[in-house]
């Protein structure tokens, strides 16, 4: 019985990993879809619709890590500056 807990706690832990990795592989496939969409001069309503479906699977895959409350303890790239030699 005992046994049969603590494998649950891993297999629970080992896919909230997964989502993780999940969450954060899809913020960088966002983002790369939104610069792409500000790069191009003539962007067109299916590069808009590429990006709005990117945000859409983003947000749908964070909602659920929410509603799970896991943590992540890893900084995204996107969200440090690399425009200041210091982090201040």
């Amino acid at each position: 019985m005992f046994f049969n807990r603590f494998r649950r706690q891993n297999v629970r832990k080992e896919y909230d990993q997964r989502l993780l990795e999940l969450i954060n592989s899809l913020k960088e496939e966002w983002d790369h879809a939104s610069q792409t969409q500000e790069a191009v001069a003539d962007s067109d309503m299916e590069m808009e619709q590429e990006t709005a479906w990117a945000r859409q699977k983003y947000f749908f895959i964070y909602r659920e890590a929410r509603i799970r409350k896991i943590k992540n303890d890893q900084i995204q790239p996107s969200v440090i500056s690399y425009d200041h030699d210091n982090f201040e």
